[in-house]
């Protein structure tokens, strides 16, 4: 059976909090990532913030992403797993919690991240099926 470490995309870089969206739209567009983890100057997981949050909740609303923070959108509970946890811990955790994007902790340092690719070409087909059909059920979160 898998490990998170296994399953995860290693390599994972953080949106500083105090950084804009601006900014964090085009750190995602030069990693050709949909989501980035937002850390503190404490070097600490606040959040994760995705391409989405930036257009439904900061341009639908009329605000300008050169003056909102990644602190700013950082909000309700985190989320994460540690790097040795197994596959069916990470897939309970994200089914449970109705969550595309995993952080992945060693030794209390980000070391990577799981997202429903990483799912896709590291679990079965019977349990991919399963946390699919939990996720996507779900009414879309705001």
């Amino acid at each position: 059976m898998s490990s998170a470490r296994d399953i995860m995309h290693a390599g994972v870089e953080c949106v500083p909090e105090m950084e804009t969206l601006d900014r964090a739209a085009q750190m995602m567009r030069d990693r050709n990532v949909g989501s980035l983890p937002i850390c503190g100057s404490d070097n600490r997981l606040k959040g994760i913030i995705t391409d989405r949050d930036i257009v439904v909740k900061c341009v639908a609303h009329g605000l300008d992403p050169s003056k909102v923070t990644a602190a700013e959108m950082a909000q309700g509970r985190i989320f994460w797993v540690e790097a040795d946890a197994d596959e069916d811990e990470v897939i309970k955790m994200m089914q449970d919690h109705k969550i595309r994007r995993l952080p992945v902790m060693d030794d209390k340092r980000l070391v990577g991240m799981i997202s429903e690719a990483d799912l896709a070409t590291h679990i079965s087909e019977e349990k991919l099926a399963r946390y699919c059909n939990a996720v996507y059920s779900a009414p879309p979160s705001m």
